[in-house]
């Protein structure tokens, strides 16, 4: 009797359109919704706060090819690494397509920053790099199918690269709207990613405990988007940059 009360109490796995509800839910927490995102859509965002976003962004975008060979190194299924690869050449580039980080640079450039500063990662703050740093580190540590599933945020990247197409051209027109290319090309990249990606996390995560780490997962990769804003903001939005009181002195980075 204690035996089957015990079994009773086990919680049980989400159908998998359940599953999948549930991961799409975690929308109402992606970065979009960040106030520093919702004043970038607005048009209340000054010239040096795009191009410190830019040029801290880019420190993510440098990291996700390294990322993405993570997965790699630890995933011994075939077919598997023929799509994931995908993601690195995306980045990387390959041939004639020079690849989303190329794209950034240029972003970059068009926002009046230097190459050399954003290679360099000159401006990146403390925060943003010890967040991203964290996210390069788990998916080195983790299993190749729980990497995959904190990539899920490309579930809701669609829609903000949208409204940067959207938004910018009107907003910030000093920018050359040709340097916007990665937003399009990320368009049906990340689409295609996230099928690829939903379709390991719902086949790997089956019990309700795994479901739960699924969705643990996803969150932490939540987190990893919005440390990197509030980072960004402390420094150019409430002028509370890391170590303000040294007001004279250059500690470890450079405003833009």
């Amino acid at each position: 009797m204690i035996a089957a009360r015990q079994e009773s109490t086990v919680a049980e796995a989400l159908s998998l359109t359940e599953f999948e509800k549930k991961l799409r839910d975690k929308g109402r927490l992606y970065h979009i919704h960040h106030p520093f995102h919702v004043a970038m859509h607005q048009g209340l965002c000054s010239k040096t706060q795009i191009r410190a976003w830019v040029a801290n962004r880019f420190y993510y975008q440098s990291n996700i090819p390294i990322k993405d060979a993570a997965v790699l190194a630890n995933c011994p299924d075939q077919a598997t690494r023929r799509e994931w690869v995908q993601r690195i050449i995306d980045h990387d580039g390959r041939g004639d397509d020079l690849g989303g980080i190329e794209a950034w640079l240029y972003l970059g450039e068009a926002c009046g920053l230097s190459r050399e500063d954003l290679l360099n990662h000159r401006h990146v703050l403390p925060g943003v790099r010890f967040a991203v740093d964290a996210y390069v580190n788990f998916a080195r540590r983790a299993s190749w199918q729980e990497a995959a599933c904190s990539s899920l945020t490309e579930m809701f990247a669609p829609e903000i690269h949208q409204r940067r197409l959207d938004t910018w051209p009107e907003h910030y027109p000093w920018i050359d709207t040709k340097a916007l290319s990665y937003f399009r090309k990320r368009l049906s990249e990340a689409r295609r990613d996230v099928d690829h990606g939903l379709s390991v996390t719902l086949d790997y995560f089956r019990s309700a405990a795994q479901q739960q780490h699924a969705l643990n997962i996803l969150q932490f990769k939540l987190d990893i988007l919005w440390c990197l804003l509030d980072a960004i903001s402390m420094a150019y939005v409430y002028d509370r940059p890391p170590y303000h009181h040294l007001k004279n002195e250059q500690i470890l980075w450079s405003s833009v």
